[in-house]
C-alpha cells in the first residue's frame, strides 16, 4: 500500500471518523476475501465506499475490466484519486443512499457489488435506502459482498428479513489491521422482474 493511501485514509478518519470508521485502507488479504467469488464471467460490478481503491484493485487482478467498473464514493478527495487512478470506470461523487432513486443502467444488470461502507454506524433507515439501491441494479444471482470488524453481519437481521435478504459468512481474515469477517447478502429468493424503487 503506498503511503500516501494511508496518510490520505488516516486524514480522511480523522475529518469524518464515522464515515470512514477505519484509519487505515483495507488489505490485500481483506481484498482478495471480498474480491474472490468475482471474476470477468461476472460482468458489471458495483462499488461502494472504496476509498483509495484497494478492493478496486483487487477486482482489476481478478479479471474484471475497468470500463465495467461504476465506483460510488462521497468523499471529494477520494473520488478525485479514484478518476485519476481508474479513468475508465464510471466514478460517481455521492452518496450511497442515493442509488435507490437513480439510475445507473438500463435495468438490474450488476453481477456483483462490493461494499467498503461502515454499516455499523449507518443508520437503518439510510442502511434500508443503500440496500434498495444495491440491490435494484443487481441481476438475479447477484450478491452484495461486505465486511466488517464486528462478530456478526452489519446489517441488522430484521432489516435482512424485511427486505428478503440472506447473509452468508464467507471467510474471516487476521491480516488485516483490525482482523475483518466478510458477508455475502443474496436475495432469498431471485426474483427475475422486482424492483426495489417500486415496492
Amino acid at each position: 500500500m503506498p503511503a500516501s493511501d494511508a496518510l490520505s485514509f488516516l486524514l480522511a478518519w480523522v475529518a469524518a471518523p464515522l464515515r470512514v470508521a477505519s484509519v487505515t485502507p483495507s488489505s490485500a488479504s481483506l481484498a482478495a476475501l471480498m474480491t474472490r467469488d468475482i471474476g470477468p464471467d461476472t460482468g458489471p460490478v458495483l462499488e461502494l465506499g472504496p476509498g483509495t481503491g484497494p478492493f478496486t484493485r483487487a477486482l482489476l487482478a481478478r479479471g474484471v475490466k475497468e470500463e465495467d467498473l461504476t465506483l460510488i464514493e462521497s468523499g471529494v478527495d477520494f473520488a478525485a484519486l479514484l478518476k485519476q487512478r481508474f479513468p475508465k470506470a464510471r466514478t460517481f461523487e455521492m452518496d450511497a443512499t442515493a442509488l435507490r432513486h437513480l439510475r445507473l443502467f438500463e435495468g438490474p444488470v450488476v453481477g456483483a457489488a462490493v461494499s467498503g461502507l461502515p454499516f455499523l454506524s449507518i443508520p437503518t433507515r439510510k442502511t434500508q435506502a443503500i440496500l434498495e439501491g444495491v440491490f435494484a441494479n443487481l441481476r438475479p444471482g447477484g450478491a452484495l459482498y461486505q465486511f466488517t470488524y464486528g462478530r456478526r453481519c452489519p446489517i441488522n437481521q430484521s432489516l435482512l428479513d424485511r427486505l428478503d435478504l440472506k447473509a452468508t459468512r464467507i471467510g474471516l481474515t487476521l491480516r488485516n489491521l483490525p482482523p475483518a469477517t466478510v458477508y455475502r447478502i443474496a436475495r432469498i429468493k431471485a426474483a427475475e422482474s422486482y424492483d426495489w424503487r417500486f415496492a
